[in-house]
């Protein structure tokens, strides 16, 4: 019989699974959101917040992680002026499927576009928007623009044609 994970273990394992590292906090938190879309998560709980989808139980459980030593979190400067975290892992996945595929595929998006697309899916889902890309450009006026909404669209278009237990939900 498995014993339970911890959420501690369950947010490095989303860092596993993206190929042992992760680039962002907001990226982490789109990635983690959509997996739970995706019927792929593992269970946390997530709401509305400024960047979209956060879970503070997935914020909490990887800094855990990271104290514990399993995943390395690694701040760096960004262009901007503030910093951004590197998440790394040296757990090896056992074995490749779904999951490791849907992961490895959200990862790869750009951080503005999979902000956007997550935060489409969440107003399609979580508030019933009918028109979620166009509430998510309302919303974000200062993120869709340089081509940032047609790159999300087109990346969550990707993410539905992967094998999922759940299907994405269509976004118009």
């Amino acid at each position: 019989m498995q014993s339970k994970k911890s959420d501690w273990q369950k947010a490095a394992e989303i860092v596993r699974d993206a190929g042992g590292q992760i680039v962002g906090r907001t990226r982490l938190q789109k990635v983690a959101y959509l997996l739970e879309l995706a019927g792929l998560g593992d269970g946390f709980p997530f709401e509305y917040f400024h960047y979209g989808p956060y879970s503070e139980e997935l914020a909490q459980a990887i800094s855990v992680a990271n104290a514990y030593g399993v995943v390395d979190e690694e701040e760096r400067p960004a262009s901007w002026g503030g910093l951004y975290s590197v998440y790394t892992t040296r757990l090896q996945s056992e074995q490749k499927g779904p999951r490791t595929a849907f992961v490895e595929e959200a990862a790869k998006i750009g951080a503005i576009a999979l902000e956007l697309a997550a935060t489409a899916a969440y107003l399609r889902v979580v508030e019933g928007v009918e028109d979620a890309w166009k509430e998510t450009a309302r919303r974000k006026p200062e993120k869709v623009r340089d081509g940032h909404l047609e790159e999300a669209k087109a990346a969550y278009e990707r993410l539905l044609q992967l094998e999922t237990p759940t299907p994405l939900p269509r976004l118009i």
